[in-house]
């Protein structure tokens, strides 16, 4: 289908409107992050503080998101209900996105319990290890209320309620900042005859800091919800008090988790590489791991924009596609959703590759001012920057794609990618020849370059399927 200009003329700004608080808040998300390894960067040994933060991070963070990753087909289902104006549809699966946000978040911390016995088996430094096992732990304590947020955010964002979802993730980093600071460093206070000492609690501290800022989010999105219920009448809160609401449907779990599962496994998929990554540094020593962690901590930075306008262009295509079934949108306007979102991302991650090439020292130096960490992070920034054009396209193609209901692209490009393409040829530069830290990065930069073409190309080809599925759906939804 030929698409105009006026298409995409109409759609940026619905796009944009949604994407902008959805991109604070995302910034606001990995800020906390941000803040911890700047902390620990501070401290008397930060290559080892900060070691030991990034091992456990990543590892509680890949299992974390991935498994909760089943939650994102609630972008798809309450999106499309929204959009289709079928809000008691919406209320029901934002209640099956809670009861299954539980049974994960079970199903999560007992995995994480035992952690700390697989992780001592790592071939890496006792002493990193030492401090990352119970940082692990700590940031189990967060786990239920991550994933409730993870929940409740679908419904928010997919009803088009994108500041409630900003001012909870920036004021939590008010909430995570004064916990870090309180937890990590000692301190002593002189109360009348009497002396307060706050011991130091270094990395374990900064990960009870995170699960109480997760609490936090969890419960400010919960006063959204019902916000957002009382004051535009969605009926969640009367249709609560129903007793067949609230009856537990096994065929919409099963729903949900069948188009679910694709998006957590390629959520996985592409969080377990750097994982992996992350993993294989430790064995090089604390510093090239100290600088990954920098490296990784501006990656991660830059890539919650595309990130966010990927949730905005998911949002975006499914309310078309529900709109379509209403007769109040055309197919055009789905596709040009979906094209829009890509767009809009590369065009930032262009923008944030001229940064890091233009300044990486200086941003490194903003984490620590230990030089050797520095040097070992400034040449995996310059990689970073020559992937970031190709991360805004894979991710915001995979929004358009989960928009019009279709996880499972997604989830066999990056295995494809990562594990069978990108991470054997990093291994080989990295330790074949002798490239390190450099070499895995490198396998990154790869992965991520075939799997922004294929997704791209996994786009158009919906495109021109679209209308078939939409009329077929329809057809379902009548009868």
């Amino acid at each position: 289908m030929r698409l105009r200009l006026t298409d995409f003329r109409t759609e940026l700004p619905p796009l944009v409107h949604l994407a902008l608080p959805l991109i604070a808040g995302e910034l606001g998300w990995v800020s906390m992050s941000l803040v911890d390894t700047i902390m620990l960067g501070h401290l008397p040994h930060s290559a080892l503080a900060m070691s030991s933060a990034a091992l456990a991070q990543v590892l509680f963070n890949t299992l974390c998101f991935g498994v909760g990753g089943v939650l994102l087909g609630l972008d798809t289902l309450i999106s499309q209900a929204f959009g289709a104006k079928d809000l008691p549809q919406a209320n029901r699966w934002l209640l099956h996105g809670l009861v299954m946000a539980v049974a994960l978040s079970a199903l999560l911390i007992g995995i994480f319990a035992l952690t700390p016995t697989l992780l001592l088996h790592l071939p890496v430094d006792r002493d990193i290890l030492n401090g990352a096992v119970p940082a692990m732990q700590g940031l189990n304590y967060g786990t239920l209320p991550l994933l409730l947020y993870f929940t409740l955010r679908r419904y928010l964002q997919a009803a088009h309620h994108g500041r409630p979802i900003a001012f909870a993730l920036i004021s939590a980093n008010l909430v995570n900042a004064a916990a870090d600071w309180f937890l990590i460093f000692g301190h002593h206070w002189r109360i009348a005859a009497h002396t307060l000492a706050i011991p130091a609690f270094g990395v374990t501290g900064s990960s009870w800091a995170t699960s109480f800022a997760r609490l936090y989010l969890m419960l400010v999105l919960l006063v959204a919800v019902w916000r957002a219920d009382r004051n535009h009448h969605y009926g969640l809160l009367l249709s609560l008090r129903q007793k067949a609401f609230r009856r537990i449907e096994f065929q919409h779990l099963r729903r949900l988790f069948l188009l679910g599962a694709p998006a957590g496994a390629s959520i996985f998929v592409e969080i377990a590489i750097f994982a992996l990554v992350t993993s294989l540094i430790a064995t090089f020593g604390r510093l090239p791991l100290a600088g990954h962690e920098v490296a990784l901590q501006c990656a991660s930075t830059t890539f919650m924009v595309p990130f966010a306008i990927s949730a905005a262009t998911s949002v975006r295509v499914g309310h078309a596609i529900g709109r379509i079934r209403t007769g109040s949108a055309t197919l055009a306007n789905a596709i040009a959703a979906g094209w829009s979102g890509i767009a809009v991302g590369a065009a930032f991650m262009l923008c944030a590759s001229v940064l890091l090439l233009s300044i990486p020292a200086r941003i490194a130096h903003l984490f620590t001012p230990n030089p050797a960490v520095i040097a070992a992070a400034v040449p995996l920034l310059l990689i970073a920057a020559g992937f970031q054009f190709f991360d805004g396209l894979q991710i915001t193609a995979t929004g358009a794609l989960r928009g019009a209901g279709n996880t499972t692209a997604p989830f066999l490009t990056q295995l494809v990618s990562y594990w069978f393409i990108g991470m054997p040829l990093g291994i080989y530069l990295g330790f074949h020849q002798k490239l390190g830290a450099v070499g895995l990065w490198l396998g990154l930069l790869i992965a991520l370059t075939c799997g922004a073409a294929a997704l791209c190309f996994f786009w158009y080809k919906t495109t021109r399927s679209l209308d078939a599925r939409i009329h077929t759906d329809t057809v379902t939804h009548l009868y």
